[in-house]
């Protein structure tokens, strides 16, 4: 089951963007969406598109919410591409961060979130792999790892 599709009316993310952060914002979403692995869904949450693990999936969250797996935000000054897996999985940070200046690219992030302002500022092929590394059930297995703690 691949992720589904967000739901009518989930244009809010693009409120207010020039084409220019438009655009960029739709590849970076096309690039999510293409290496995400089956079973997460794509949905909005304010103005960030958000995958999340469906509560029909996984029902025993801390908040009785969906857990969030990637989002994706235009900010005032760029954007963030938020990761938690690589915040909870330090080999595949280190990695990711090592893809990244294999790629000639400036890593700019906090402890799973990748701030940018252009698409040309990503490894693309860094975040596919990143994105691709989790599948539902490796990322239920690291988050509830993270909860026994």
């Amino acid at each position: 089951m691949a992720a589904k599709p967000p739901e009518a009316g989930t244009e809010a993310p693009f409120a207010g963007l020039n084409d220019d952060r438009a655009a960029t914002l739709k590849a970076v979403r096309a690039l999510v969406e293409g290496a995400m692995p089956d079973g997460y869904r794509e949905t909005v949450a304010g103005k960030m598109f958000v995958w999340v693990v469906p509560l029909e999936i996984y029902p025993k969250t801390y908040n009785r919410q969906p857990l969030q797996v990637i989002a994706l935000a235009a900010q005032k000054n760029g954007f963030s591409l938020h990761l938690p897996a690589l915040y909870l999985n330090p080999e595949r940070r280190e990695a990711f961060a090592a893809q990244f200046a294999a790629a000639g690219k400036k890593l700019d992030m906090g402890k799973g979130c990748v701030r940018f302002r252009a698409l040309d500022d990503l490894a693309s092929e860094a975040v596919r792999e990143a994105i691709a590394a989790f599948p539902l059930k490796d990322f239920l297995a690291l988050y509830e790892a993270s909860r026994s703690r």
